[in-house]
């Protein structure tokens, strides 16, 4: 396992992020009793991985509950990120001081912990003044309970208000965002890469699997197997579950995985490996979030960061996934016709 600095901070984690959704019992999105979920932690944990992310939306709170049971006695070997601003239970919403104070509380207790590694807010506020959210923050850093600050799902217009926000206020910045960023999901590129870049922020990318498309699960014309991620939300209750697994099987998504399929089996691998390499290699990413329902699931695309990528290979996955995100430099000269 490598590690790398978490943007311009003293933060290393490990190039793997274990990430926890699939930990508990909301909605039958479960990945299973809460033993295989330490299996998983265990076998993560064997391979050298260092980085854990949660958040206080997974399964109501649940989730971290999971974790916080499974690190006890190891805490202090493990970077333990979680999220704050969705809502829990009648606990509110939103990146107010108000909420956030009684949120990041909430998850200090159900993780067991005295203090996390790093904080982030799960998605923007509009109705509370950055100013406010950055103070409230930076408050958490000065008394202990935080050490690090990130955020996920924020545009970069968001990022680059937020830092400023921190430096108006005499605060902490940002040192991570997370992003969702996969072969399927490249519009990071074209604002968000280079301001995390300019900003000195990691990244730490999740759905780097496309929701299993891109491990190839799915086959055009072929319904979700019942206990498949897909077959799964398109019967469940959750909320935009349906609408989220027809954004992923689209006609463009299943080419892609059909043209990694070849490129797997020229390379003499497996597509979900492939794929996450394909990830690991991309400018400006820290560290991949692993989202697996066993622990079986997890030394599959584990294997993935043992493998560096021949450069034809890179080359057509580029190729078969690119989307036009315009000019990355700022200028508008590519709309002057050529002479």
């Amino acid at each position: 396992m490598d590690y790398l600095n978490l943007g311009r901070s003293g933060l290393r984690v490990s190039r793997a992020c274990l990430g926890t959704m699939n930990f508990g019992t909301e909605h039958g999105l479960a990945a299973g009793d809460e033993a295989e979920a330490r299996r998983i932690i265990d076998a993560f944990v064997e391979e050298g991985g260092t980085f854990i992310d949660t958040a206080d939306l997974y399964h109501r709170g649940e989730t971290e509950e999971i974790v916080g049971r499974a690190l006890r006695g190891r805490r202090e070997g493990i970077v333990l990120a979680t999220k704050g601003a969705m809502p829990v239970g009648a606990e509110g919403r939103g990146l107010s001081r108000r909420h956030l104070t009684r949120a990041l509380d909430a998850s200090l207790r159900r993780l067991g912990t005295d203090y996390v590694d790093l904080y982030q807010c799960h998605q923007w506020d509009p109705y509370t003044p950055i100013e406010e959210t950055m103070a409230t923050l930076d408050g958490f850093v000065r008394a202990g309970k935080v050490r690090y600050l990130g955020c996920s799902n924020f545009t970069a217009t968001q990022i680059v208000e937020s830092q400023w926000a921190a430096a108006r206020v005499g605060g902490t910045p940002f040192v991570s965002v997370q992003p969702q960023y996969s072969l399927l999901q490249r519009v990071i590129e074209a604002e968000i890469q280079p301001a995390c870049e300019r900003h000195g922020l990691g990244m730490i990318v999740y759905g780097a699997l496309g929701g299993g498309v891109l491990a190839g699960r799915y086959r055009r014309g072929q319904a979700p197997h019942p206990d498949s991620r897909m077959g799964r939300l398109l019967g469940t209750t959750m909320p935009g579950g349906n609408r989220w697994a027809e954004s992923l099987l689209t006609d463009r998504n299943l080419d892609i995985a059909d043209e990694l399929v070849k490129v797997a089996a020229g390379l003499g691998a497996a597509p979900a490996e492939i794929a996450l390499a394909w990830v690991a290699a991309r400018p400006g990413v820290t560290s991949i979030v692993l989202g697996p329902r066993t622990a079986g699931h997890l030394h599959q695309s584990l294997a993935a960061f043992d493998r560096t990528l021949p450069e034809h290979a890179l080359a057509r996955l580029d190729e078969i996934s690119h989307v036009d995100t315009g000019p990355l430099d700022g200028s508008f000269f590519h709309l002057v016709p050529r002479r």
